[in-house]
């Protein structure tokens, strides 16, 4: 934990503020002769005040949090925990853009900042970059309120501006208080599996080769930003197959979708259909059906609300059976010498399965299973990854949706193993708070999961003090699926 430091350049900012705040003057020239006042430890800087915005849509009030600081001469510095800073505050209820601030050696007027706004700029100061060239490797982070922007002059903005400074020192300290050295340990393998990178691959080469839109049936993979980065490319995700249109090309997510689905697709002889159900859930498809031929009743570990257990009970109706966990097995309608077969979601945590077979294999005398285990060799191997981690780490952050059932799970192996756990969307989706006395801290990732994303938390990390990142790989995979023929 560090000590926080508030600079501003004029009082009345200082006041806005409030609390211990050290005012600095305005311009270039102080800036760059401020000197921090002795501390004991360590000390994590925020330059506060208001700001004119050159961007458009900015309007008076509004916060810019500085991912940049640049000069016009060229200089710039890149403030990694921006976006730390930029998610608590808009947690707190307020306005926020990120973006680079340009750091002038005079006021800009009206009529330049259109012209320095086509930089990518989104608002000037006078004095924060060269704040930042005093302060070596300290951290710092840079929240400007626009006072005057292009749409709208400094009196009425300047008194929103500094309203929207007095909601600004609580995330500030709560950034202060994550400021500290730590060791990053990064789980290995992490991120997207075979199957996802199958799926999403599928879809980009649809998009390339037949044109956008190409409509996609649910989400590809449980993920927010895969699912926008194929918006941008062109794909349009529905619910149902009655909103694809004729004629357009329709991919079936990674998930895989009940026979049901597949005659809806079948009836409509103008779509073009893709499929990208991963193998090994096609795997799980294919025992259902082969369990059922042999007139046994299938009991499908998993749950309830997963498009994959939707599909797999739609492969046989009827026939299935669903458990969610130990305490589910003896609810089962049904005898001892009834013939059973389970079945298991592909996504599930190894161990908290294996307790739910167990119970089955206890109360059923002739249960038999898969010829291999349903679960993913790539949920396994994410789960060992984790599990090795969390014995020495204080927190484990898990990368991965709010849907996304492997990520889930990542969480709750981490967890049993006792330590603390996470999960996050993304860097925005941190709440410092969390890494109070975090001296070491794990980082996994769901297979549905953007390695960028990972690196991107890694990075924002970096912000709050010198960090020590390794990687522990506790197996290799090169598992690789073959493509539809429709896209190959």
């Amino acid at each position: 934990m560090a000590e926080l430091r508030v600079l501003s350049a004029l009082r009345i900012e200082a006041l806005a503020v409030g609390g211990r705040v050290q005012v600095i003057g305005m311009g270039p020239q102080r800036a760059a002769d401020a000197k921090l006042r002795h501390a004991d430890g360590p000390v994590a800087v925020a330059m506060v005040g208001v700001a004119g915005g050159v961007a458009g849509g900015l309007g008076g009030g509004d916060l810019v949090v500085a991912t940049e600081l640049r000069t016009v001469d060229g200089r710039s510095r890149t403030l990694a925990s921006a976006e730390l800073v930029a998610a608590e505050l808009e947690r707190a209820g307020c306005s926020v853009r990120r973006g680079p601030i340009l750091s002038v050696p005079r006021f800009a007027r009206s009529e330049e900042r259109a012209a320095l706004g086509a930089e990518g700029a989104l608002a000037t100061d006078m004095e924060s970059a060269w704040l930042a060239d005093t302060l070596g490797d300290t951290p710092l982070v840079v929240v400007r309120a626009v006072a005057d922007s292009l749409t709208g002059g400094p009196v009425l903005g300047g008194i929103r501006a500094l309203a929207a400074l007095r909601k600004v020192r609580p995330a500030l300290e709560a950034w202060a208080g994550a400021v500290a050295p730590r060791r990053v340990e990064l789980a290995a393998p992490r991120s997207f599996c075979a199957g996802v990178e199958r799926a999403i691959e599928i879809v980009e080469r649809a998009i390339d080769r037949f044109g956008g839109p190409v409509y996609v049936r649910r989400q590809i993979v449980h993920n927010a930003h895969v699912v926008s980065a194929l918006e941008r490319r062109g794909a349009v995700f529905v619910e149902e197959l009655d909103e694809v249109p004729d004629g357009a090309t329709v991919v079936l997510a990674a998930h895989g979708v009940s026979p049901e689905v597949r005659g809806q697709a079948g009836a409509r002889p103008d779509l073009s259909v893709i499929d990208a159900t991963c193998p090994l859930v096609a795997k799980v498809h294919h025992e259902a059906r082969r369990f059922a031929s042999q007139g046994r009743r299938i009991v499908l570990v998993g749950h309830a609300d997963h498009e994959e257990v939707i599909g797999t009970m739609g492969e046989v109706p009827g026939a299935v059976d669903l458990v969610e966990g130990v305490g589910d097995v003896e609810r089962l309608p049904y005898g001892a010498d009834t013939p059973v077969a389970y079945l298991t979601q592909t996504t599930l945590a190894v161990d908290e399965t294996a307790a739910v077979v167990a119970a089955l294999r206890e109360r059923f005398d002739t249960l038999v299973g898969p010829s291999a285990n349903d679960i993913c060799y790539a949920s396994q191997n994410r789960q060992d990854a984790v599990r090795s981690l969390a014995g020495h780490c204080d927190l484990v952050l898990v990368v991965g949706s709010a849907n996304s059932s492997n990520a889930a799970r990542l969480v709750e192996v981490a967890r049993r193993e006792g330590c603390r756990a996470e999960l996050v969307e993304d860097a925005g989706h941190l709440d410092l708070s969390w890494l109070a006395g975090v001296n070491t801290l794990g980082i996994s990732a769901g297979a549905s999961a953007p390695e960028a994303v990972v690196q991107q938390l890694v990075g924002a990390l970096a912000g709050l003090g010198p960090n020590e990142v390794v990687e522990y790989r506790t197996v290799e995979e090169t598992v690789r699926f073959s493509l539809p023929q429709q896209v190959r």
